[in-house]
């Protein structure tokens, strides 16, 4: 079962809560990453106020006691009795297929990927998606079953990484840039939550695609329909949907990376769409970041725009959307370098480093080209719940609304990963077609040099670039 489906099945059953087992985005198996989760009453990660309590009751605990149950056969949907305990067998897809039902026009996505004039592919990465890709997208809305690669889940990934981004989902990318390419590809990663959207020849950024996703959703989504009630990203996440909540008037957070901090404001009735630059996009149906809702809220997109075309005609395309979109809001350059299983202590001596130039940093500085506008290591006050989450990433954010942002980070098992990310505003329509890497180059020497990374970490380069 995804992550995002044991968080609907916990709000539709009203369940007290969820396990979630699983390796997330990183390679799995008996060798390799494994892990527990709690999912709350809601269908959210559980909050602190939660964590902490089970954590102080793990202080106390006295005694441990065993039932002797015997196996339950996984295989046979139903209920199994013993005495007065039951185990339920449920169908891993359909109550997350009736949510994605509830959500989308499903005969307006059936129109657009059952026409023989548009492409599509979905590489599942031999993660949990392959089995809902089939259920959904070939036998619900008339995709080609040859559509779906790397379908079948297997515990190790088939000794993939499953992280769906441009360096480990390499085999998506390739057919995507190829001569005869589809029009449409996107990928899912190990449990089920994260996603990446790809065009012909044109990769859309994880910071776009919430911003384009938002700014279409009321027309292309039945579910947004009254339009969204608020908008919210995490601080790494570049400024790209901000700009979509001013213009429509919206009310919008910025929150420490983590989707718990997501969910209380949707509890609270005050979000509807968010997202991460880390490949995590998501809405208040559930309370997990979605990674097969993000792609067919994309097909919604490009179905609604296409909706009244005659085969033959040129479709309106994913970069189409991308750069209609650049043009009415400004185009964010954005790029983010992962140094992977970095020593710890050079790691740690950095971010110091780092918080140091902060405590003594003044606005109006200079830092090559870019003036200061501030620095400082983001906290966050939750304003539904009072909590606080203090240093979750310094930031040096420039006057031209240019930033540069380090964080230590990592759910994977070895070392640690140091995030940098990068970003810059450009509203000039004609600079919106240059490289991101080109067009970041003078931010990248910058952060670099700010950081001392090289002499702190001896590393040269990133492990990856996205």
């Amino acid at each position: 079962m995804s992550t995002p489906a044991v968080s609907a099945v916990i709000r539709k059953r009203k369940a007290n809560g969820g396990f979630i087992m699983s390796a997330s985005h990183n390679p799995g198996g008996p060798e390799y990453d494994w892990g527990i989760k709690f999912n709350y009453s809601s269908g959210q990660p559980a909050p602190e106020s939660i964590t902490d309590k089970i954590y102080g009751n793990t202080l106390s605990i006295s005694e441990i006691k065993m039932a002797e149950i015997p196996d339950v056969d996984l295989s046979r949907l139903g209920v199994t009795k013993y005495g007065n305990f039951s185990v339920e067998v449920v169908d891993p897809v359909s109550d997350y297929l009736e949510v994605m039902e509830s959500v989308f026009d499903f005969q307006l996505l059936k129109s657009l990927l059952s026409r023989s004039d548009f492409g599509f592919t979905f590489d599942a990465m031999h993660a949990v998606t392959g089995a809902y890709a089939k259920p959904i997208f070939v036998d619900k809305l008339g995709a080609k079953p040859d559509s779906i690669s790397n379908g079948l889940p297997l515990e190790d990934f088939g000794h993939g990484h499953p992280d769906p981004n441009l360096t480990y989902a390499k085999d998506l990318v390739n057919i995507m840039y190829s001569e005869n390419g589809p029009d449409f590809g996107a990928a899912s990663d190990g449990d089920g939550d994260r996603n990446m959207i790809l065009g012909k020849r044109f990769f859309v950024t994880p910071s776009d695609s919430v911003a384009v996703i938002a700014a279409n959703s009321q027309e292309a989504i039945p579910y947004f329909k009254s339009g969204p009630k608020g908008l919210a990203r995490s601080m790494p996440t570049s400024g790209a949907l901000d700009c979509v909540a001013e213009k429509l008037n919206l009310p919008f957070f910025e929150v420490p990376t983590g989707w718990k901090f997501f969910g209380n404001l949707m509890d609270a009735g005050k979000l509807s769409i968010c997202g991460e630059e880390s490949f995590g996009t998501g809405s208040d149906h559930i309370r997990e970041k979605d990674g097969i809702w993000a792609v067919l809220a994309w097909l919604s997109i490009i179905a609604y725009r296409n909706k009244d075309k005659k085969p033959g005609e040129k479709l309106v395309s994913v970069s189409d959307v991308v750069k209609e979109h650049w043009a009415a809001y400004g185009r964010n350059f954005f790029s983010r370098y992962d140094y992977e299983e970095c020593e710890s202590e050079g790691a740690n001596k950095m971010i110091e480093h780092l918080r140091s130039l902060v405590s003594k940093s003044k606005a109006g500085e200079k830092y090559g080209n870019y003036v200061l506008k501030f620095a400082d290591d983001f906290a966050y006050t939750d304003p539904v719940d009072g909590s606080v989450a203090s240093k979750q990433g310094v930031r040096f954010v420039f006057t031209d609304g240019s930033r540069i942002i380090f964080r230590l980070s990592g759910t994977g098992s070895a070392g640690a990963t140091i995030r940098i990310y990068i970003e810059q505003f450009e509203p000039d329509v004609s600079k919106h077609n240059m490289d991101a890497q080109e067009a970041l180059k003078p931010l990248i020497d910058l952060a670099l040099s700010v950081s001392n990374l090289k002499d702190f970490t001896g590393r040269e380069k990133p492990t990856v670039i996205t």
